[in-house]
């Protein structure tokens, strides 16, 4: 089984336990962090991600997945949508977010890759080659003429794949961590021109 046999496919509700698996990945333990203070009592971190995965809104949802499968199993994933205008950010937005979501405004109106990553057996592969080209699908067909991106600076790895399939740095901003351990030290915005 091989590239070739890759199924690309919306997610579901059932899909939970691979969305959060995926989150997980690519957020490099920062949602896990998150969900840990949204978590009610006696529910897990991984509870609150499967809850979220399960609704049919919001940004972390399966309404805006798709999955790469081989043979039925997921091997990677794509959360994405367009943005709308900026938003506010107000005195009462965790400081973590707030960096994020200064970048997400510079991007308002772009197709917004929120999460994108491929399962570590299955990566150099072109899976996520194929999910970046789903999302310029996805994007054009939303009627958005530009792709964003957010990346850690700590992620050299991803900035160069992104760059390579021609998204281009616009704007970063120093990370707020509130707790959360990684080695990154700013959120780095890529934009990707569609015309």
């Amino acid at each position: 089984m091989g590239y070739h046999d890759l199924i690309l496919r919306p997610a579901g509700p059932d899909d939970a336990p691979a969305l959060v698996q995926i989150v997980e990945m690519a957020s490099e333990g920062m949602v896990t962090h998150v969900w840990k203070g949204m978590a009610e009592p006696g529910e897990t971190p991984r509870d609150v991600g499967l809850r979220r995965a399960r609704r049919g809104e919001g940004s972390f949802s399966h309404v805006n997945a798709t999955l790469a499968t081989l043979g039925g199993t997921v091997q990677g994933g794509l959360i994405g949508y367009p943005l709308g205008g900026a938003q506010p950010i107000g005195p009462d937005m965790p400081a973590m977010f707030a960096p994020l979501q200064e970048l997400e405004n510079l991007a308002a109106g772009s197709w917004y890759v929120n999460v994108l990553a491929v399962m570590p057996s299955w990566r150099s592969r072109g899976i996520g080659t194929r999910l970046l080209f789903e999302a310029e699908r996805q994007a054009r067909d939303s009627g958005c003429a530009r792709l964003s991106i957010i990346v850690s600076s700590a992620n050299a790895g991803a900035r160069r794949a992104y760059e390579r399939f021609g998204f281009e740095f616009r704007a970063d901003r120093p990370m707020g961590k509130s707790g959360w351990e990684n080695p990154g030290t700013h959120w780095q915005l890529l934009i990707k021109s569609l015309d």
